[in-house]
């Protein structure tokens, strides 16, 4: 008997850093989730109109050409994405950061390195895991 888990949901990763891009795709995926990346706000809006099914934006706040401030004012300008769930994370955050990011009602702010537990918990609380079904081969 094989047992078949559904992809939870499609996420977008956005960080200007590749390693921090991989380490979260593969932890993210081996949770059952289906991610995207980008390294810029421009490679962002363009996965976004790729998928449509995302679910959940992830990005790095502070990026080399647009931050991911611009990319959240983006998606809240945009009628179809204005509530798309984000997730703010920094390893650089200042206090008008953090105050700039909450008025764009994102759902959490990590700062880096990520406490992965804490960010499993935000992750479930929004997207609860699937019951696992039994599959014949």
């Amino acid at each position: 008997m094989n047992l078949h888990v559904p992809i939870r949901q499609e996420l977008l990763l956005m960080d200007d850093d590749e390693a921090i891009l991989l380490e979260l795709t593969e932890l993210l995926e081996g949770e059952g989730f289906c991610c995207h990346t980008a390294t810029s706000v421009k490679l962002a809006l363009a996965q976004l109109s790729r998928h449509p099914d995302i679910a959940l934006v992830i990005t790095d706040l502070r990026m080399p050409e647009e931050s991911g401030l611009r990319l959240i004012q983006r998606l809240r300008e945009h009628t179809s994405r204005q509530h798309l769930p984000v997730i703010v994370t920094s390893g650089h955050a200042e206090m008008d950061d953090v105050i700039g990011v909450l008025r764009l009602q994102v759902l959490d702010f990590f700062r880096k390195p990520i406490y992965h537990e804490r960010l499993f918990e935000t992750l479930n609380c929004l997207f609860p895991l699937p019951r696992v079904q039994a599959v014949k081969c």
